[in-house]
């Protein structure tokens, strides 16, 4: 019956020789409703009231007043495009049971039918004030989301928990907030509170620019140290045991202020709060705000201090922000209200400088050793030495991944390319620097670029932008050179292995030998998973399941991929000893790893050709006495 059916099909007619495509639709025009913002005082205060004790099911409630500066159409925003994100992330599929008032009536409003972040209201006459109330439903597993909200901890954003009125720039709205946290709880925020200890805590009337930017953490276990300078490190753990901190650690931290004010000369915050939450339940964050950071490790960092360095370069990272980033942003990145989108172009300057100053400042203070910080920067450099997408994919286009992945698995990462203008932005500072002391002599480094350009005005904490000529007239004052030359190089060139020369002008060099340095080991036991890839090119985490596979290694040319599972090496259930031993034995014997691999419901043999052993990165120095990395990584007087 079926080749019946087939061959009645291939009997039928071809269509007429004069059918044509006669329906041919146009665009409907579509005319954007939503008012542009204005750099006019908005007329009232915007007062906010967040409940956050329903610490079981991570839900916020929400009661906002608005005032109406006239009856109308009116517009209501939701966060999109959130300053250190560099993306449109504003979670508004977690934003529920809106309903909005009018004198105690409910009001009918209506979603944009492109931005779904904007809500439509036709105020009536006489209405002074819109009455808002919603639940901000946040992620209880992670596949939903970032975690916000634990029995001990938790993280209240105000972007994710209002509304504000389209229109106006947010620096022009004032807002009046409140909080209400779980009994017994202590909250941290560069917001001052009205009344301290109050229930719920009321904090002083802002800006809606400064209250996004001003995040809150409370929790159970709290701790405060005072750092100097204004500067104050809130930590919330997931217990008690988490608070220990040395007075060697917190002396640590606080030589990172003092060094990092010495680096630019100035302060650009009235005062500064770092917000370090200590947990692995709370999902884990490094955001950056002017006047605090939002910091997010494992529990263990202080205890287990001496096992290896975690995550302690977030805080120099953070820290930095507050002049690179905040302070001074690219004028494309800066916008009047949180619908305008950013532009990323220069986030090679305001990340990859900032990753560069955060390994530095960490070395500078000790919160990271020296030996460390030079692991790190192998780790990094090795990263993208084996990176085959910098073949294709030039450095400046990776600065459109944030919007692009919004930080999304990938599945062949080393030929997709990701943020990397966080570390080959950094390289490439590293190698500016190098340029400097050469032509200088080793009297002038970056350190007198970041003084010059991000240091003035002292205590001013407003904005002030800048372009790509900025940059380059501002190296040029410091030292001449081709500095337009160098950049266009370095940011559009496609090439086989990482920028090295900062590493080698620096007096070090990338090498690799069989035994991993103490930050790698602490690397693959933070992620969890055994790192092959730069010997088979893969790594292998839970569950004997690939992490990742370098594209163009022995592992791709025998056809693994992320999907898979080894079941077993050489004949012998899958350990990740097991494995090791198996590509130190190879080196020896010479021939190939037998592997048994699962994909899904298939199960096969596959053999890799790799006799080159165990390699791991590191640094090796190339002459004698004290080099440029080195005079960069010493602590300034």
């Amino acid at each position: 019956m079926k080749r019946f059916v087939f061959a009645l099909a291939f009997a039928l007619p071809a269509l007429p020789a004069t059918a044509q495509q006669l329906s041919k639709p146009q665009a409907v025009p579509y005319t954007d409703t939503i008012p542009p913002a204005r750099d006019i005082p908005f007329p009232g205060t915007i007062t906010l009231s967040v409940d956050a004790t329903d610490t079981d099911r991570g839900i916020f409630r929400v009661n906002e007043t608005i005032p109406v500066p006239a009856p109308g159409p009116m517009t209501l925003l939701y966060p999109k495009w959130l300053p250190g994100n560099h993306a449109p992330r504003g979670e508004v599929e977690k934003l529920v049971g809106l309903t909005i008032r009018a004198g105690g009536k409910p009001m009918i409003w209506k979603r944009d039918v492109l931005d779904v972040h904007a809500f439509h209201i036709d105020v009536p006459e006489g209405v002074k004030v819109l009455e808002i109330s919603f639940q901000f439903a946040s992620a209880t597993e992670t596949d939903q989301g970032r975690i916000v909200m634990t029995p001990d901890m938790l993280n209240l954003q105000w972007q994710s928990v209002s509304l504000y009125p389209a229109g106006w720039f947010t620096r022009n709205i004032p807002v009046r907030a409140r909080a209400r946290f779980p009994a017994g709880w202590q909250a941290a925020t560069a917001l001052r509170q009205i009344q301290a200890g109050a229930s719920p805590v009321i904090f002083d009337t802002v800006s809606y620019e400064t209250l996004v930017d001003s995040p809150v953490v409370a929790g159970r276990w709290f701790r405060r140290e005072d750092l100097g300078h204004d500067v104050a490190l809130n930590i919330i753990a997931d217990s008690e045991a988490g608070l220990a901190a040395t007075p060697e650690q917190i002396e640590a931290h606080r030589r990172l202020v003092d060094q990092s004010i010495k680096l630019f000369g100035s302060r650009h915050f009235d005062h500064y709060d770092f917000l370090l939450s200590l947990s692995d339940q709370m999902g884990s964050i490094g955001l950056e705000h002017h006047r605090s950071s939002e910091d997010g490790a494992n529990p263990e960092y202080f205890t287990e201090w001496d096992s290896g360095p975690g995550r302690r370069n977030l805080l120099p990272h953070e820290f930095t922000h507050s002049w690179n980033g905040k302070y001074r942003r690219p004028e494309t990145m800066w916008t009047p209200d949180f619908r305008t989108p950013m532009r990323d172009g220069l986030l090679w300057v305001y990340e990859g400088q900032t990753q560069f100053w955060g390994y530095v400042l960490g070395a500078r203070s000790g919160l990271f050793s020296k030996q460390d910080t030079l692991d790190a920067l192998a780790a990094s450099a090795a990263n993208l030495d084996i990176r085959k997408a910098r073949e294709w994919r030039s450095l400046d286009d990776t600065t459109n991944d944030p919007v692009i992945t919004a930080r999304r698995p990938k599945g062949w990462l080393s030929y997709q390319r990701s943020e990397d203008y966080y570390a080959e932005g950094m390289l490439l500072w590293l190698e500016a620097d190098t340029i400097i002391r050469e032509a200088s002599k080793g009297t002038k480094s970056l350190d007198d670029f970041a003084r010059a350009f991000f240091g003035p005005v002292d205590g001013d904490w407003g904005v002030r932008t800048y372009d790509f000529g900025e940059v380059i007239k501002t190296l040029n004052d410091v030292s001449r050179h081709d500095w337009a030359g160098f950049f266009a190089t370095r940011l559009s060139e496609k090439a086989a292995g990482a920028p090295l020369n900062g590493l080698t002008r620096g007096g070090y060099r990338l090498i690799y030998t069989d035994t991993p340095t103490l930050f790698f080991r602490d690397a693959e036991k933070r992620a969890k998973q055994l790192d092959l890839s730069y010997s088979l090119g893969m790594t292998i985490g839970k569950d004997r399941h690939l992490n990742s596979v370098i594209w163009g290694s022995p592992a791709f040319d025998a056809g693994l991929t992320t999907a898979a599972e080894i079941i077993a090496v050489n004949g012998t259930a899958y350990t990740d000893d097991i494995m090791r031993a198996a590509v130190t034995q190879a080196k020896t014997d010479m021939l190939p790893i037998h592997l048994n691999v699962r994909t899904g419901t298939r199960v096969r043999d596959v053999d890799l050709q790799w006799t080159g052993g165990l390699r791991y990165p590191r640094l090796e120095k190339t002459g004698t006495g004290e080099s440029g990395l080195d005079r960069l990584l010493s602590p300034l007087p």
